[in-house]
């Protein structure tokens, strides 16, 4: 028998298995009077609005009440906190009696109700494998090389001090670990008394091809505060010291990564640049990005 959720089960039947929803299409009269069509999302709410028992969660807003606060149900759901909370979800549908274009406007229930539909269908796609990522093992072996040169530089650096100092930093511009970027020491860092000095460390010291810059994690000052991990865990992990650390830099969006950076109480994570230029809304994400760098 197979022994793994990837080669037990397959999403092959469904009709739109890249895509977080299936679409379908709705006819109505506009407000001229011709028949129009579009073409919109099948979420969640828009089965949950043909069914009696869910009534009582959705409202009709006519033309003449919408306004530039309503935002569609499967951008809002991707939408910060706060941007949710100045915004109102709302579907398309068709009025029964006019056949007119109407927005529904949906609570915090069937909104709530969504999302978890959402990370279920993504969770589902996760074990059967669809959309796996072909990890750099070559990639992954480096960084944590970097990173644990980095932790054992930054405790030694700490234990000694003055020449002893300048010693080490010696030692480890002369003998960096095998494929780990080098960074240099800022001298507000250096112990006193001495200069600063080159050592290897998890941060990027120059852009590799392609122009993009992964993000990194000062792991030796990692507090253990959760919130990289539980935001995106294919993309940090605990050590075995319980410190966080960057194991694909590519296995998210560059929206976990500055989630994890405005939400790490220490203030470690370094974003970088986006990998994939056609994320959603890089321009509001690199100006938050732009003050953990």
């Amino acid at each position: 028998e197979d022994d793994t959720w990837e080669k037990s089960m397959s999403l092959k039947g469904n009709p739109a298995i890249d895509q977080d929803w299936t679409t379908y299409e709705i006819q109505f009269v506009d407000e001229y009077g011709i028949e129009d069509k579009m073409t919109i999302p099948l979420t969640f709410a828009d089965w949950a609005m043909t069914e009696g028992r869910f009534q009582k969660h959705f409202k009709f807003v006519p033309p003449s009440q919408w306004n530039d606060d309503m935002v569609p149900l499967h951008e809002f759901i991707d939408l910060e906190h706060e941007e949710m909370a100045e915004n109102i979800a709302y579907i398309h549908a068709v009025h029964p009696d006019s056949n007119t274009l109407v927005r529904v406007v949906i609570d915090s229930e069937i909104v709530h109700s969504t999302i978890e539909r959402r990370n279920f269908w993504r969770t589902l796609k996760g074990l059967a494998g669809v959309d796996k990522k072909e990890v750099d093992l070559d990639a992954v072996a480096a960084q944590a090389k970097a990173e644990m040169a980095s932790s054992i530089a930054s405790n030694l650096m700490t234990m000694v001090g003055g020449d002893d100092a300048s010693d080490l930093a010696s030692m480890l511009m002369a003998a960096p670990a095998a494929n780990a970027p080098a960074v240099t020491v800022p001298a507000a860092a250096a112990p006193t008394g001495t200069t600063p000095a080159t050592a290897t460390a998890a941060a990027p010291a120059e852009k590799p091809a392609g122009g993009h810059e992964p993000v990194w994690i000062e792991t030796p000052d990692c507090t253990t505060c959760d919130e990289c991990v539980d935001i995106n865990p294919n993309i940090f992990k605990y050590n075995e010291d319980k410190k966080a650390m960057v194991i694909d830099p590519t296995a998210g969006t560059f929206e976990d990564i500055v989630r994890s950076a405005e939400k790490c109480t220490a203030v470690i994570i370094h974003p970088g640049t986006p990998w994939n230029p056609n994320e959603k809304n890089l321009d509001k994400l690199i100006k938050r990005a732009a003050k953990f760098q």
